[in-house]
């Protein structure tokens, strides 16, 4: 139907590629959180994406959501488990697993997007990247909502399959398949190395 209609042609990876971590924290990632769901395998992903970029010297950013209790956002109203990432609660630090490093910059938000109300496109500026490579979470949500706007930015955008996740294995196909089509290309976690080493 997509096709058909013109939409999911391929994007060209440039050669300056930058990873953006979306979300994952300790409380999206621990099931017992309201907010967190089993995201083992998107971690152990992840955090093999970030060995690479390291070694390639890729740079690397991070978000999380922070909600402000003195200023809490509509969406906390529509989401009342957010509630659980209030700010100074440990559940907003990024899981460990994924070992940040101490010039890898962490940028809070309230939205869904990592480019609303953040610096992330200053950051993606200062680095010169032209292509994003995403992990993180949600699919369905923060993650598809980043790529949006990347997209609006004219930044091509790549979206790891096996290293993003969401609540719903449903969802997050569906997700997947719809940001494919029309925001971003959907890869796996080899064509992800070889855009991060520069042999794609």
């Amino acid at each position: 139907m997509y096709a058909a209609a013109g939409f999911g042609r391929r994007l060209t990876p440039g050669a300056r590629p930058a990873l953006l971590v979306v979300d994952l924290s300790v409380g999206f990632c621990t099931p017992s959180v309201p907010i967190g769901s089993n995201l083992d395998a998107v971690v152990a992903a992840t955090a093999d994406l970030l060995d690479f970029a390291r070694a390639a010297r890729v740079p690397i950013a991070f978000t999380t959501i922070v909600i402000n209790p003195d200023q809490p956002p509509l969406w906390l109203t529509k989401a009342p488990a957010l509630a659980a990432l209030a700010e100074g609660s440990p559940n907003v630090a990024i899981d460990e697993r994924l070992s940040r490093r101490d010039d890898e910059p962490i940028f809070t938000k309230q939205g869904a997007s990592a480019l609303w109300g953040t610096d992330v496109d200053q950051w993606l500026h200062s680095t010169d990247a032209d292509t994003v490579i995403v992990c993180g979470a949600t699919t369905s949500g923060c993650v598809r909502a980043t790529v949006v706007d990347l997209m609006q930015r004219d930044l091509v955008a790549l979206v790891v399959g096996d290293a993003v996740g969401d609540r719903d294995p449903a969802v997050h196909a569906a997700s997947l398949a719809d940001i494919d089509a029309k925001y971003a290309d959907v890869i796996d976690t080899a064509a992800a190395v070889r855009v991060l080493t520069g042999a794609e």
